[in-house]
């Protein structure tokens, strides 16, 4: 562990632990904020949710800057966010060392994403604004009995506002900040007689980059360009039912990030002012995501709820990159764009109740998911300007039939709790792929043999939960769980008969045991968790090709075990002040991966984006009441250790040094004759830090950077 991460660590919890003889004082009022979450299924406390769970309320939200996934970089241990390089709006998404480090329409990712219950398929376009949230909750571990799709990873849930029925209200900000940055987005409620509410809201952000391009085209590199707008209907003819229909869509137009030529660890190069000059034609990247949502909930008896959520979405994605121009002549080392066109369908059936007068909670459910989608590429590698052209098609079906239930006998005082799950998943995945060549601009030529694959497959995920209230405020628990990820078809393979095999799902057992613990009058707070997973048949990439780095052949080659730690503590010894402490640890090795040969190459992979520490601090204080109103201050402090960005060591070793990063916020609210309006300073990466947030190898190792200082200042508008 870097020693500046072990000390502050250790600092930290040394300084909570001290605090504790202090809350004997005068603490009238001090408390923790209780979260509501519905991880499973039901509105409940996240203390009484016995899984391993982060949660960021409204407030936490706006205190962090928290408007959508990549947002969340730092603020979850044991989760990493990283940009895939053709385009940062594309998400690599890993929790727990399980993720998906490509970006194929025909490859599934290891933590799911939802919207509002509606799973979101695709990792392009995944850097959405969202103009209203709610909360955001980032269940961690393997998921299947209660969500409508598989995950091997995690989850990760955006919740919405819902419109609220007869009143009308009114939220706005604008941003202003260093780098050209100007931030809007508003939302507005409006009460249609008694029984409907609307809810429409807008986000608009244009941001500079931070590099120049001196060559023709974009003018920058990393420009931000977005917006999002969402309508919402809510319509509640009764006390028992009410249905809720979404639409929203995102449009982003980002300019590509800057690669730059990099030295491999521990040597590292500073963050440019500008690119190459002989770069030529660079374009903006395009991407559309829209969606239509229908929630119908029908209370069909004091303790029996039926709920539908039916979904569809389509996205539109282009994206382009330049890599590496000017570092062998006035060539880059590789370009290449591509669009992929995709839609999905999905239908969950939820049936949630209780009997037994509340000694038995169950949810039962069925789930259907349909995507079809295209995908053409084109790239290149100068000077011999031998082009690649390649078309793939995608036609995938998945159901599933779910289940939990939870027992609580009225032994022991009904302070057991005994859990269940079940899952039955059924998958069907179809695929087709065909490639040209062009060489030195003569005529383009098909390369012989045309992809079909079509696989199915099954798997039956079961889980089981023994949880106890060991007292009021603490309670413990142990969990083993199966994960499933469905298999595919690579459209990177080293041929068309490696296409056309495909390969199989990927399966973990994933177990755990935790405590969910409040103490001092809800003053003090601890969660912690431990879990080790076992991998099986895990989807490795092999580079077949030394020579044609485009070219890996998936196989379902590894075994390999992953432990880890995530502990959370928040502390509010006053009422006007709260601090909280999050940190993972993660152990994440290969113990077997077979190659095409048999032998065992185990040795030569670490798993990506699993740095062994991350850790998360957080200081909120409210300063006492002035003239002009109200002051808030907040001061956090992310931080984590090395990381792999490339799972094979053989071609090098691709490894992003530890750093830490701070920002601030300070917020004047409640203001004399001014209702409803906050004022906020906020600063991000205060020091300057200069840090990769992703290297990789592009025939010659590649980094893109994190974003340099920014500051600005946010005016809040609610009425």
């Amino acid at each position: 562990m870097p020693n500046h991460i072990a000390a502050g660590s250790i600092a930290i919890l040394l300084m909570s632990s001290s605090a504790l003889p202090a809350l004997a004082q005068d603490q009238s009022g001090a408390a923790i904020e209780e979260i509501v979450v519905t991880a499973q299924k039901r509105e409940e406390s996240l203390q009484d949710t016995p899984i391993s769970i982060a949660a960021f309320s409204a407030r936490d939200l706006e205190n962090k800057g928290i408007n959508g996934l990549t947002d969340l970089r730092a603020q979850v241990p044991n989760l990493q966010l990283t940009p895939f390089p053709n385009n940062a709006a594309t998400t690599q998404i890993f929790m727990r060392g399980v993720g998906l480090a490509d970006d194929q329409i025909t490859q599934d990712g290891g933590v799911a994403v939802y919207m509002d219950g509606v799973y979101v398929a695709r990792s392009q376009g995944l850097a959405m604004e969202v103009a209203d949230l709610d909360r955001i909750e980032v269940p961690r571990g393997p998921q299947g009995t209660l969500y409508g799709r598989n995950a091997t990873g995690g989850a990760i849930n955006f919740i919405t506002r819902k419109p609220d029925l007869g009143d009308f209200g009114f939220k706005g900000q604008v941003t202003l900040g260093n780098y050209d940055n100007r931030r809007f987005k508003a939302a507005v409620n409006i009460p249609i007689g008694q029984t409907i509410a609307a809810r429409l809201s807008y986000v608009n952000q244009q941001q500079n980059g931070f590099i120049r391009n001196p060559g023709t085209g974009v003018r920058r590199w990393g420009d931000k360009d977005r917006q999002a707008m969402r309508a919402d209907v809510l319509w509640q003819p009764s006390d028992r039912l009410n249905l809720r229909y979404s639409y929203d869509r995102t449009e982003i137009g980002d300019t590509p990030t800057y690669v730059a030529v990099s030295p491999l660890f521990p040597l590292t190069v500073d963050r440019p002012k500008a690119g190459s000059p002989l770069v030529r034609d660079v374009v903006p990247n395009d991407i559309t995501a829209e969606g239509h949502s229908l929630t119908a909930e029908w209370e069909a008896s004091e303790t029996m709820t039926i709920r539908s959520i039916t979904g569809y979405r389509t996205l539109d994605n282009f994206q382009n990159q330049d890599y590496l121009t000017g570092v062998f002549g006035p060539f880059p080392l590789q370009k290449n764009n591509s669009r992929a066109k995709q839609d999905q369908w999905s239908e969950e059936l939820q049936l949630v109740g209780d009997a037994l007068d509340g000694g038995l909670q169950y949810v039962a459910g069925f789930y259907y998911f349909s995507e079809s989608g295209d995908n053409f590429s084109n790239s290149y590698s100068p000077p011999t300007l031998t082009r690649s052209f390649t078309t793939a098609t995608i036609d995938n079906r998945s159901y599933a039939l779910f289940g939990q239930a939870t027992f609580t006998p009225q032994w022991l005082d009904r302070r057991l709790h005994l859990t269940v799950g079940l899952r039955q998943s059924w998958d069907k995945r179809e695929a087709t792929l065909f490639r040209q060549i062009q060489v030195d601009g003569g005529p383009v030529m098909t390369v012989p043999g045309v992809g079909d694959g079509s696989r199915t497959f099954k798997d039956f995920s079961p889980s089981f939960v023994v949880a106890f209230d060991a007292a009021r405020d603490v309670n413990i628990y142990a969990k083993a769980v199966k994960g499933y990820k469905s298999g595919g078809f690579n459209i990177r393979a080293s041929s068309i008969a490696r296409f056309d095999e495909g390969f199989g799902p990927e399966t973990l057992w994933s177990y755990e045991a935790g405590i969910k613990s409040q103490w001092l009058d809800n003053r003090l707070r601890f969660n912690a968790a431990g879990f080790i997973s076992r991998y099986s048949d895990i989807q490795v990439n092999v580079q077949s090709d030394p020579t044609n780095i485009r070219l890996t052949d998936l196989l379902n080659a590894g075994r390999a075990t992953v432990k880890g730690v995530e502990m959370d503590l928040t502390l509010a010894p006053v009422r006007d002040l709260r601090l909280s402490v999050n940190y993972g640890y993660l152990l994440a090795r290969y113990k077997e991966i077979i190659d095409v040969t048999g032998a065992n190459i185990a040795a030569n992979y670490r798993f990506t984006n699993a740095p062994r520490h991350t850790l998360a601090f957080d200081l909120t204080y409210d300063l006492p009441r002035l003239p002009v109103g109200r002051l808030s201050a907040n001061l956090n402090y992310t931080a984590q250790s090395d990381k792999y960005t490339n799972a094979t060591v053989t071609s090098g070793k691709y490894i992003i040094g530890d750093y830490g990063l701070i920002n601030a916020r300070l917020t004047l609210s409640e203001i004399p004759g001014v209702k409803g309006v906050r004022a906020s300073l906020w600063g991000r990466n205060l020091t300057d830090q200069n840090y990769y947030i992703m290297q990789f190898n592009v025939g010659r190792p590649g980094a893109l950077f994190g974003e340099p200082r920014t500051y600005g200042i946010d005016l809040n508008v609610e009425l």
